[in-house]
């Protein structure tokens, strides 16, 4: 994927932001992604009264990734409610670096930087042992 449309991922994320469930915290955040094969997913944060059971944008994304046929990740954007750009955290980045593309690239406040930038050293799954 040589060309990414940030406008649209933009787009695509505050769309998803506008249906975020965060009655308790009243921070709703969106996030959209350019997936290897040319998709553009989506997800939200979506709140529980048991705070610890809280998803966040990223998690419903990648659910959103393997309910439409699975892939990797090429680009990442994300929003909060007042539609600027938001920088996942650590576990977040954890999550999407799971499902990157080499090279993957993110948004972030800063301008655009790869997976690699923002999660230098990361632990993946070429770290585990293969089982029998």
């Amino acid at each position: 994927m040589s060309h990414i449309d940030w406008q649209a991922l933009e787009a695509a994320a505050k769309d998803a932001m506008d249906r975020a469930y965060a009655p308790y915290s009243k921070f709703p955040v969106g996030a959209a992604a350019l997936t290897d094969d040319g998709r553009i997913i989506s997800g939200c944060n979506v709140e529980n009264a048991s705070y610890g059971l809280t998803l966040c944008a990223e998690c419903t994304l990648v659910g959103q990734l393997h309910m439409g046929g699975g892939g990797r990740l090429v680009a990442f954007y994300c929003v909060d409610g007042d539609g600027s750009i938001l920088m996942p955290c650590g576990r977040c980045r954890q999550l999407l670096y799971e499902f990157r593309a080499p090279g993957m690239q993110l948004m972030t406040s800063q301008g655009i930087k790869t997976m690699d930038q923002v999660l230098p050293d990361a632990f993946g799954p070429e770290h585990l042992e293969e089982t029998p």
